[in-house]
């Protein structure tokens, strides 16, 4: 048995510069000469044995979801840290009354560990056969501060993208939701650079209504565009709103990104409600968690598209073939993509990842394949929280 007899939760903090939050809703977006101060945590788990298994929470760590690593991290002390099915069932009851935005993290954390003990990386744990992931640039919101702040911005920053090796490219537009502004966003970006690189929309639910969404769907259908993503203010939860938009437009959905876990997914795709199937090893409960929506995909005959970016995502879509694209995300002009500079092993998912061929490499070391620096972490450490 390896009994975890330690876990610690490190809370911390760093700067992010040319980036603000967007009054509208509050995301990150560009503003030359600001600085946003963002916060993350880092999970450890330790084992009797001397095994260690770590994860610097990315795209998940918010405040809600701290809390809840927090309420689950007591619950590992004491269990088999080889055992985890049962951790991530035992877990993923203890949480059900909540989004389970907590739990990915330990679950990750839990693999890194195996790939430490054994000696290998987690893509090789999963049986991953791609060892080059082909990417796409995934913009910041479309701002009014002379970032992505109109067309003809989105066109010269794609061409740059391009210039960079990517093959494709995702827009995120403008808070504010004008669907006007949004269509010919996605006409013009298509007239420039639709023969060059694929392209797809990603209007976070930032639009007000249905015909919105009709509108600007109709747009993708006339510019190509690869998938069209929670377009509306349902949060991207109706299965039946999103049914009716499949059949009143051409261009695939991409949904599932804010339903969570194995059971509402398989439910969201059986009532019709997306082309394409969402996971992120974060979101849905790591990547135990993952590999359950991403078979569940497969024997349903649809791609499953991984959700941002970082090692945890790279190693499990090494894994799947019915995986098109890793998103690099979030990227802009003169600003970095906000993530912390947690890695001493030259690991980055900044814009400038992608090789000449389009594609991001698989990290080959053991676990996560990554080290990180733990005395940025210390440095910057706000609260740590220890259970034993």
């Amino acid at each position: 048995m390896s009994r975890i007899d330690r876990v610690e939760v490190h809370e911390f903090e760093f700067d992010a510069h040319n980036l603000a939050r967007d009054g509208v809703a509050q995301t990150i977006t560009f503003k030359r000469g600001s600085t946003v101060r963002l916060s993350k945590f880092a999970v450890v788990v330790r084992t009797a044995d001397g095994g260690r298994g770590e994860y610097v929470a990315q795209w998940v760590a918010t405040k809600s979801t701290l809390g809840q690593a927090l309420m689950l991290c007591p619950r590992l002390v004491g269990k088999d840290a080889r055992e985890r099915i049962a951790i991530y069932e035992d877990l993923k009851r203890d949480i059900r009354q909540f989004d389970h935005m907590g739990h990915g993290p330990i679950d990750i954390a839990l693999w890194d560990w195996a790939g430490k003990r054994y000696g290998a990386s987690i893509a090789e744990l999963l049986g991953g056969y791609r060892k080059r992931l082909p990417a796409y640039a995934s913009t910041y919101h479309a701002d009014r501060a002379g970032g992505l702040h109109c067309k003809e911005a989105f066109v010269e920053f794609a061409r740059h993208c391009r210039a960079l090796g990517y093959r494709a490219f995702k827009i995120h537009g403008w808070n504010d939701g004008d669907a006007r502004e949004e269509a010919e966003n996605v006409l013009h970006v298509a007239k420039h650079v639709g023969h060059e690189m694929t392209l797809m929309l990603d209007p976070a639910c930032e639009l007000r209504t249905f015909a919105d969404a009709l509108r600007v769907g109709r747009a993708c259908d006339e510019a190509g565009f690869f998938w069209y993503e929670d377009p509306y203010r349902d949060g991207g939860t109706s299965a039946y709103g999103h049914r009716k938009l499949r059949e009143m437009i051409r261009t695939p959905l991409l949904m599932t990104e804010h339903v969570r876990g194995v059971e509402p997914k398989a439910d969201f795709i059986l009532a019709g409600g997306t082309d394409f199937v969402r996971v992120d090893p974060e979101y849905d409960m790591g990547i135990t968690g993952s590999l359950k929506i991403a078979h569940l995909a497969e024997s349903l005959g649809l791609d499953c598209e991984i959700h941002a970016s970082g090692p945890a995502h790279r190693h499990l879509m090494s894994a799947l073939r019915n995986s098109n694209y890793y998103e690099v995300a979030l990227v802009g002009p003169d600003c970095p993509n906000a993530l912390p500079p947690v890695y001493a092993c030259g690991y980055t998912d900044q814009l400038e990842c992608v090789g000449d061929d389009g594609c991001v490499d698989v990290p080959t070391g053991p676990g996560l394949g990554v080290t990180y620096d733990w005395d940025f972490i210390a440095k910057h450490r706000t609260a740590l929280h220890v259970f034993e």
